[in-house]
């Protein structure tokens, strides 16, 4: 009789990979849960949940984002001032539109990954977005992974 070892990785022994995602025309909650199960490091076989042995992930082109059926105008996302009575909302329409239309997918692969977790703040902090097409991240030469293209339904026109 054979006995299967279990293997954990450690957290130095970890080697991360750096990752360029292209929104132009994706789908917001598609690119969310690709990019959170990189973030997390569910696509490696050696997966060890309390470790974090995910990738970086820069994603260009994050205001060009597209939503399916009428989320873009019933979409809304709500914070509170602080101050009574002080709860704002706005539509997904609006943040994309506004200043920091990057946003929309940070909260989206935000609420994708464990609730109040360290580890989790810490993997966010590997997330990295950009409203345009320039990011200043050519010196660690990320591998660029056509997203829209790995499957029919990631793309909209």
């Amino acid at each position: 009789m054979t006995t299967k070892i279990t293997t954990y990785l450690k957290g130095e022994s970890v080697e991360k990979r750096w990752i360029l995602v292209d929104a132009e025309g994706v789908v917001v909650g598609r690119l969310a849960t690709f990019i959170a199960m990189r973030l997390r490091g569910k696509h490696r076989p050696d997966y060890t949940p309390n470790v974090d042995c995910g990738d970086h992930v820069v994603v260009i082109n994050a205001d060009k984002v597209k939503f399916t059926g009428r989320k873009l105008d019933q979409k809304t996302y709500h914070w509170h001032t602080g101050y009574p009575g002080g709860i704002k909302s706005r539509t997904a329409e609006k943040v994309l539109g506004g200043r920091f239309p990057e946003r929309v997918l940070e909260k989206a692969v935000e609420r994708m990954l464990p609730k109040e977790s360290p580890l989790a703040r810490k993997q966010l902090t590997h997330l990295k977005l950009y409203a345009g097409a320039e990011h200043p991240h050519e010196a660690q030469s990320p591998e660029k992974i056509d997203f829209a293209a790995l499957n029919t339904k990631n793309a909209r026109s």
